[in-house]
């Protein structure tokens, strides 16, 4: 009956919730598409016809027309999100529903990008449809920080009326000066009745659902009620697109890993036998939804003693409607699965006997349940827990759940407070090993789930906290199925410090060492004005989680790239002493070098050499600046490999960089690969031990599972890191995709698996097909899977991926020379799986080529060549440290 599947991992559902909503073909003749501040219109990705939004607009009234500056590449297409319309001052949409009786689902697409004349951080408003309140005081800017999204969508239902025409108001806000409004998309359809039962109130009592659901004693009237779409899960099922969702709605349904709470994560699998909706209006939810669940398993002796739950997190002090999806294609008698359901640990539901309730096998059904959250001390939250019912004796001692859907229930307001990073690392804190009591698991870790759902309601941004304590679950891994991680930087901490001893000059929260300071420039906040025209938008050159970095002049004529911290934030003062201390004592080719700071008035600003090519990242996906030759992407590598092999190796310390991608690699204009951002770098004598053991710090998609198991960090975490990056050069693709299947979300995942079923060609760039020959490829993908290896023992030394990354080069420009196969095979602390019998054949010449290129540890106005002696090189060879 069950099949023993381990648990999946996490975290598709956080950033994929707005990558794909938009994108299905409708099938509801009764949409309205509208590309905002598009003067045609235009197709998306998946052929839907969008139109111009201007003769919806009210007359009279005046809004901006605007284009973003900036393509992100994780827009799956331009239409709706590359054009917007702004609004100065409060500003109404017309829009025609077709069908007034019923309830209007309306989506708002934001991309709060850059746009020419508006600061997007500035950006607070509300909107307002049909007279209710969708959000106020709202910044999509936050919002997408939180989310760690380039942009999202907000779905609503809205309340039947009596009107032909939905009025839409963008107002800016008053409470922030410079503020204004905007969208890049909006849609409209006129909805079938999915909310005709009401729900029952939990907590009201023992409710039997085997007596019918008129046994409740308290409903919910949902009459003249608006709601917004929280949360939308497909249990125990992969991914639903819109395109294969039902009705034509073109919902998203998401996988529910990230939400399981607790050790018991049970099982997913699917169903037997054929599902029909006998009955079940079809747009209540795809097929698949029902024909997928999860159960906790086939062990009775355990189940007895233990529950499956799931956690959110969702605005105070609004009611929630519960929407609970079931099919049991399993059970064909009465008492052999019997359940109970509790939210926020009050009873839902007792006795649930699904069979009992449709009198058949594989019948759908849903049960709907409402629950008021209040206002109290940290985050609010919402729990579902099933637990099996040993009272009734029933055969099989499980639970089963095959959907979710969670919503906001207001008449008038259903706006939620913005989110702050601040505030979420507070709460991680705070409550990272807090759990309820009441049928709390017996277990020694506390996994919290918070993260936000389908279509996302602005309420579920405790997404850093989560991510931290969902990620243990790499150590549950489904068998065939990707890994997910999640492209959040984790790199946010406040950190309270004391004034900076520098000369007295500080007014800020550092406290940088007199040794650092006499390494590098101290610089006014008046020269960094200067140099960037009083910070002047247009010359951003990039955002990270520190702040934005501008382009920039100083002493007359020399170009530097000059990163400030936001400063209306206390953010980021570790990040900033750290790059200080670390940067200010290493000089190297292959390192970006720090030329100085500036802590005046309060602002943390790091002056860099400018980069004139940018990020590697910027470099390999399509619609960016220029597409990279095998070669260029090859000597990029080992630039960085070079960068790294440094930090581990040739200072006082091992240093890991412990923030290791494609954005933090940076090219020259001479395209010289450099090392960047040592904000989350780690170093020191207790490395000696072979590790440090400290908080899981990163991004998400390029992080050692090792590292999240243990907490114990690694040069090998920095090798695992650089493995992801080594296959997101050869596909052009990102560590995270959620546009993509969910197996082929993680690139490191996903490039496993291609390689166990030998088709890793498959995943190349098509820019590369024919390109890289078969000896190259070979090498090039070996190293990059022993990177990827679980356990850092298996991995390579960061010198060894150099080595093997200078003999691809070899093989690429020569790919005759066997010679040069069997040199490339070393590896000091792993195998590798090139023949070492024709070791005796190694051309010295070659070998000594490489490693002048390979051992370059000097300074930053080193060369590429040591010592030209046969021996000097060789005797660096022969100490691992290359000193």
């Amino acid at each position: 009956m069950h099949t023993n599947i381990k648990n999946l991992l996490l975290l598709f559902s956080l950033f994929s919730f707005s990558t794909a909503i938009y994108g299905a073909e409708s099938k509801n003749p009764n949409s309205l598409l509208l590309a905002c501040g598009s003067g045609n219109g235009g197709k998306d990705s998946d052929g839907r016809a969008w139109e111009s939004d201007k003769k919806y607009l009210v007359k009279g009234e005046k809004s901006v027309e605007t284009k973003a500056e900036i393509q992100d590449p994780s827009l799956s297409a331009v239409v709706p999100y590359m054009t917007g319309r702004i609004f100065t001052s409060e500003t109404t949409y017309q829009l025609p529903v077709q069908n007034a009786t019923s309830r209007t689902l309306l989506r708002l697409y934001f991309y709060p990008s850059s746009y020419p004349n508006f600061n997007i951080s500035n950006s607070y408003f509300s909107v307002v449809a049909g007279g209710v309140t969708l959000v106020n005081n709202f910044s999509a800017f936050l919002t997408a920080e939180a989310l760690s999204q380039a942009y999202f969508i907000k779905e609503y239902f809205l309340a039947p009326s009596e009107f032909s025409t939905l009025n839409v108001t963008f107002k800016p806000s008053d409470k922030q000066p410079q503020s204004f409004a905007f969208v890049n998309g909006i849609e409209v359809i006129s909805a079938p009745e999915l909310f005709s039962r009401e729900p029952v109130i939990v907590g009201t009592g023992e409710v039997s659902e085997n007596l019918g659901w008129d046994a409740a004693t308290t409903t919910v009237s949902l009459d003249g009620i608006s709601i917004e779409n929280m949360y939308r899960l497909n249990v125990g099922g992969q991914y639903i697109s819109p395109v294969n969702d039902s009705g034509g709605l073109t919902r998203s349904w998401y996988d529910d890993t990230p939400y399981l709470f607790g050790a018991t994560t049970g099982v997913a699998d699917k169903a037997d036998v054929p599902i029909g909706y006998k009955g079940l209006p079809s747009y209540t939810a795809p097929l698949d939804v029902y024909s997928t669940f999860r159960n906790i398993g086939p062990y009775a002796d355990i189940n007895k003693g233990i529950n499956m739950t799931w956690r959110f997190q969702v605005d105070a002090n609004f009611m929630y409607l519960v929407r609970l999806h079931w099919c049991d294609d399993e059970m064909t008698k009465s008492n052999e699965r019997v359940f109970d359901v509790y939210i926020n640990n009050q009873t839902a539901a007792t006795s649930v006997d699904l069979f009992a309730w449709q009198n058949s096998v594989a019948s759908p059904t849903t049960r709907d349940y409402a629950i008021r959250v209040a206002n109290k001390s940290g985050d609010a939250e919402l729990w579902l827990t099933l637990r099996p019912n040993v009272k009734e004796s029933p055969l099989y001692v499980d639970v089963l759940l095959n959907g979710l859907e969670i919503f906001k229930l207001s008449e008038s307001n259903l706006a939620g407070p913005n989110p702050t990073i601040s505030d979420m690392m507070r709460k991680y804190q705070e409550k990272q090993a807090t759990a309820p009591k009441a049928f709390a698991q017996k277990s020694s870790t506390t996994t919290m789930a918070l993260i936000t759902g389908a279509a996302g309601g602005a309420a579920a941004f405790g997404v850093a906290a989560a991510i931290f304590l969902v990620a243990h679950k790499k150590k549950q891994k489904v068998p065939g199925d990707a890994t997910s991680w999640l492209p959040i930087s984790w790199n946010s901490s406040t950190t309270s410090g004391t004034k900076s001893s520098v000369s007295g000059k500080s007014q800020g929260s550092t406290t940088i060492s007199s040794d650092a300071a006499s390494n590098c420039r101290y610089f006014t906040l008046a020269e960094i004005k200067n140099g960037t025209k009083n910070f002047d938008d247009s010359n951003v050159i990039g955002v990270g989680g520190f702040g934005k970095v501008y382009k920039g002049v100083i002493d007359g004529d020399t170009k530097v790239a000059i990163k400030r911290s936001n400063p209306s934030s206390e953010q980021g003062v570790n990040e900033f002493q750290t790059e200080i201390e670390m940067l200010s004592r290493l000089r190297h080719r292959h390192l970006v070098s720090l030329i100085g700071f500036c802590e005046d008035n309060g602002e943390m600003i790091l002056v860099y050499d400018y980069m004139g090519k940018g990020t590697l990242r910027e470099h390999l996906y399509k619609g960016n600046k220029i597409t990279l030759s095998w070669k260029q992407r090859l000597e990029i590598c080992i630039g960085a490999a070079k960068g790294l092999h440094y930090l581990h190796t040739g200072a006082k310390y091992t240093i890991i960089h412990r923030d290791v991608k494609t954005t933090n690699i940076l090219v020259d204009d001479k395209w010289v690969a450099k090392v960047s951002d040592f904000g989350l770098s780690k170093t020191g004598p207790n490395m000696n031990k072979g590790h440090v053991s400290t908080v899981v710090k990163g991004s998400f998609g390029y992080l050692d599972p090792e590292y999240f198991r243990r907490q114990q960090l690694t040069e090998k975490s920095d090798v695992y890191s650089f493995g992801v990056v080594l296959f997101e050069v050869l596909c052009a693709r990102p560590a995270l995709n959620p546009s993509l299947p969910k197996e082929q979300v993680s690139l490191a995942d996903w490039a496993l698996r291609c390689a166990r079923n030998k088709t890793l060609e498959d995943i190349v760039d098509p820019e590369l097909k024919g390109k890289i020959t078969p000896e190259c490829l070979k090498k090039f993908t070996e190293t990059a899977e022993k990177c990827l290896s679980d356990h850092g023992v298996d991995r390579p030394s960061m010198g060894d991926v150099l080595w093997n990354l200078e003999c691809a080069l070899q093989l690429q420009e020569n790919p005759d020379s066997s010679a040069i196969a069997a040199s490339g095979g070393r590896g000091r602390d792993s195998g590798s799986s090139m023949d070492h019998q024709n070791a005796e054949e190694i051309d010295q010449n070659n070998l000594i080529a490489m490693h002048r290129n390979t051992l370059n540890l000097g300074n930053d106005d080193s060369n590429d060549s040591p010592d030209e002696s046969t021996n000097d090189i060789f005797s660096q060879i022969a100490n691992p440290k290359g000193l």
